[in-house]
Order: C-alpha cells, then structure tokens, then sequence
C-alpha cells in the first residue's frame, strides 16, 4: 500500500478532532532511507535504523505538508510501512449525553472479553492459516471513536448500520495487522473498559501473494 493511502488508512481510524499524532516510516530498501529522510525533511523526522519518526500537528495546515510529502515518497518509489505511534485526541466528556444521543446494542452475553475472544478464535484456526477478515462488534457508539484510535494499526473500517469496525490479519507477509498486533491493540481497548465481541468472517489457509499484498474479499459490492 502506498503512503499516503496508508495516511488515510490512519486518518480515518482517528477521526475528527484529533490534535497531534507521532508516526513511524520504516523505509523497506536500506538504501533509501536517506532519500526518504530528504523528502520528509520538512517535518523534522527522527532517524534510527531503518526507521523515520515524525510529529504532525493538525493546526496550520500540517496534515495537508503530511499529505504532500508523502505522494513524493511514492512518487520516487520510496517504499515503506507508515505507523501510528501515539494520538492526541480530545478525552470523551465525563458528562451524561442527553437521552438519544448514545445508541446501545443489544445487551451482550457475559464473557471474558475482548482478548479472551481473540485467544478463542486463533486456538481454532485452521493449521498453516494465512488471512483473516475480522470484525469487532462494541456494545456502544461509545466506545467506536477510542475503539478506532487504540486499533489504528489494524486500518479498521467502519461497517455501515452496524456498532462495529472490521479489519484484516495476516499471518504472514500479505497485507493485513499481524495476530500479536491485534492481540495488543484489543488489550489497550479492553484495559479502557471498552467491551464487545471479536469475530473472524473469512479465513484463508496457505495463501501465497504473488506480485500483490494479499487477497480481496467482497463484501456488499465492496473490495475488502
């Protein structure tokens, strides 16, 4: 996936109304990341190894410099994995939402939550799997917005109709979070209070990606 769509990737798990965001670019060609330092050099990024780190603000016009530099590094084929490290993002009101505001979903069956959900579904896998696609169902539109940000690394997309986000694993090198990934990012949402059920919807088992980052699924008329 090239850069600046892995940007939107990140942009649309955050929201509106995040502040400042740290992110990671660990460039693939060690040869490169020199170059790829060049073109980020606007933003200031750190360097260690392989790996940029640069600090974004979303006042003055920071995203959109973000935006920019980040078509040039595809332009010159400066390929690489954008990250997100940390999030400012406003903290949700302590006050009670007035009546209407907050939809519920059904009252959910009692269970460990959601890393006990995920431990459940891997130990169930098939043998020598390779991609999921998973969906995480929360038991309130409250948590979606935390819920978003803490699996930001996952590149979670919203399901229309529905109090959930869905993303994919990848065992192996296609594209897609991997299964530690997505264990630490249900701990960090679980560790908030947030609660809900995990569920894995498709499961391929020794796909090899030839000239590709992994399979597509179709969901609704949509690739996936």
């Amino acid at each position: 996936m090239r850069a600046v769509e892995q940007w939107r990737a990140i942009e649309r798990a955050l929201g509106d109304g995040w502040e400042e965001v740290d992110l990671s670019f660990t460039v693939e060609d060690p040869g490169s990341v020199a170059g790829a330092a060049a073109v980020l050099g606007p933003l200031g990024p750190g360097r260690s190894g392989r790996v940029l780190r640069i600090h974004v603000s979303s006042r003055r016009g920071a995203p959109e410099m973000l935006r920019n530099l980040l078509r040039r590094l595809d332009e010159k084929r400066l390929w690489g994995t954008l990250e997100l490290v940390a999030a400012s993002v406003p903290a949700p009101p302590d006050e009670a939402a007035p009546a209407g505001d907050t939809v519920l979903a059904p009252e959910p069956e009692a269970h460990q939550g959601l890393v006990a959900d995920w431990d459940a579904l891997v130990s169930e896998l098939p043998p020598g799997w390779s991609d999921l696609l998973c969906e995480l169902e929360l038991d309130s539109t409250d948590f979606v917005p935390r819920a978003a940000l803490h699996g930001a690394p996952l590149n979670p997309t919203r399901v229309p109709g529905a109090i959930a986000l869905r993303f994919r694993v990848s065992n192996g090198t296609g594209y897609g979070a991997s299964p530690g990934m997505t264990r630490r990012c249900l701990e960090r949402m679980q560790a908030e209070g947030m609660s809900g059920r995990v569920r894995v919807l498709e499961v391929l088992s020794d796909a090899e990606n030839v000239a590709t980052q992994g399979p597509v699924w179709r969901v609704a008329g949509r690739s996936v």
